[in-house]
């Protein structure tokens, strides 16, 4: 008997796959040996005309799942779809058989056969394999979307990423240009000297980055950790150690917020580079990103949303706080005192919490007046020190800092510094992020002692970067949302 849930064609095709085990055959199948993809094959021989096909005899056996099912009688066509895309099989029962044969008749869309044939053209020119041997492979007890429509509701295509990889041409080709990203930008490292690294995921302390973390327990320590949320410490670590040249490619965890640019667990690279500081780092940035877009691509032209961006070198280098002065009209080399920041905060319609410095109030005119109006790539630089813990002080102004953040259409794709590597000033930063915690900012970093104590050995003047790969993924690929980059997102229950 079957579960009473089912629906008629699952019951049909449930039915199909027990006729398939009277006849001796496994519905779900045994190895099968392949000798070509449908890629393959269309490389090899799409310029063969239909007599040179007939004069080479070319023999291939491949595999895949039916896509597409026509014809009657004693002879009918199918489409199968591998990894690299599909291919039309002709199928006769002459060629094939009669018992092989009532079992194509019997195939659903979305079973799994093999096929050893030879190449041929249709009529019309399609390249073909004419079926010599067809060997059923393994029965879809569920049908297929209905191929005119495939997952129209994106929430269930992301629920279902298997079934969205069968019938959605654009989430296979997503699925496959990630990694090859991913390795340009491994490529890119590599081949300047960087060493990959593994750092913990589960970290005892809170610290790397301004963010809300998952917490979780170890049973058999007694101990609270958090899922990392961001690699910077440990890798900074190993520069004090001497490997002077490091990087990480991970999953990042933060507990917040989900919307087409967030999810909470991400992919990101750090890399940290010994006798460097930021202006190099800008370099490396801009130079990775535009090599990885033209390997990926072939051109540095993309279009994201609709929008034309370059992503050649140079880039445009601005400093946050030149860029508010410009957009706002706010001058904030000025040395106005915090009273000062806070009234010219409320003036313009931008709240002000209760931890606020006047950096976070510099930080919010950004966000307001300069953020929503970035398209081409530009490096953001001078962070105010109140939310630039890591890094080191600008030496001309002590309230800013050599840090950068580089902006493509309003989002921000890295983050970077030249990394203070001062024990003392490290402390009191910390200490200062610790005030911040207690008047209520859960993102506040909490007081890493071994950091500190690492640093006192000796840090070299360090540079180091942070870039979101799931955010590049999305603008190589013009896809708007992170959850469509990521194979599996995570949703809301039904």
């Amino acid at each position: 008997m079957f579960p009473e849930d089912l629906k008629e064609q699952q019951i049909v095709r449930r039915e199909k796959a027990q006729e398939l085990k009277n006849k001796g055959i496994e519905p779900f199948g045994q190895k099968f040996v392949r000798t070509h993809n449908s890629k393959q094959i269309f490389d090899l021989y799409e310029s063969d005309d239909h007599d040179t096909l007939e004069q080479k005899n070319i023999k291939v056996i491949v595999a895949g799942r039916i896509m597409l099912k026509r014809g009657q009688g004693k002879a009918g066509f199918m489409n199968i779809q591998d990894r690299e895309g599909q291919i039309q099989i002709y199928v006769r029962q002459d060629a094939i058989g009669e018992t092989a044969y009532e079992i194509f008749k019997q195939a659903d869309l979305g079973d799994i056969v093999g096929i050893e044939g030879i190449l041929f053209r249709t009529k019309t020119n399609a390249l073909t394999i004419k079926a010599q041997v067809f060997t059923h492979l393994t029965k879809a007890l569920r049908p297929l979307p209905d191929k005119f429509h495939g997952l129209q509701d994106k929430e269930e295509a992301r629920r279902r990423r298997y079934v969205d990889l069968m019938v959605n041409e654009e989430a296979r080709r997503v699925a496959f240009m990630r990694p090859k990203i991913i390795r340009g930008i491994q490529r890119f490292f590599d081949n300047k000297g960087f060493v990959e690294v593994e750092t913990p995921v589960l970290q005892g302390i809170l610290g790397g980055a301004a963010a809300r973390p998952f917490v979780t327990h170890h049973n058999a320590l007694d101990m609270d950790f958090y899922l990392r949320i961001a690699t910077e410490l440990p890798l900074k670590r190993l520069i004090v150690g001497g490997m002077e040249a490091v990087y990480e490619i991970g999953r990042l965890f933060r507990n917040e917020g989900m919307d087409a640019k967030h999810n909470p667990e991400f992919t990101t690279i750090e890399a940290y580079l010994a006798y460097a500081d930021m202006y190099d780092i800008m370099d490396l940035v801009e130079e990775c990103l535009s090599t990885v877009t033209y390997e990926t691509l072939g051109s540095y032209d993309i279009t994201f949303n609709d929008q034309e961006i370059h992503m050649g070198r140079p880039w445009r280098r601005w400093h946050m706080v030149d860029a508010i002065k410009e957009l706002s009209g706010v001058d904030f080399w000025n040395p106005y005192t915090l009273e000062e920041a806070i009234a010219l905060a409320k003036k313009h319609d931008i709240h002000v919490e209760k931890h606020y410095g006047f950096g976070h109030i510099v930080e919010m005119f950004f966000e307001k007046y300069v953020e929503p109006t970035i398209v081409q790539p530009t490096m953001i630089y001078g962070h105010p020190i109140e939310i630039s813990p890591l890094a080191k002080k600008n030496d001309k102004d002590p309230r800013y800092t050599e840090r950068f953040e580089l902006f493509i259409m309003s989002s921000e794709y890295a983050n970077a510094f030249s990394e203070l590597n001062d024990p003392i000033d490290q402390r009191e930063r910390f200490e200062n992020q610790l005030k911040e915690k207690a008047l209520g900012n859960d993102e506040a970093n909490e007081m890493d002692v071994d950091f500190v104590e690492s640093l006192e050995y000796g840090m070299p003047p360090t540079g180091g970067l942070g870039i979101g790969i799931d955010r590049f993924v999305m603008l190589l690929t013009n896809t708007p949302n992170i959850r469509d980059v990521i194979l599996f997102p995570h949703l809301k229950h039904r």
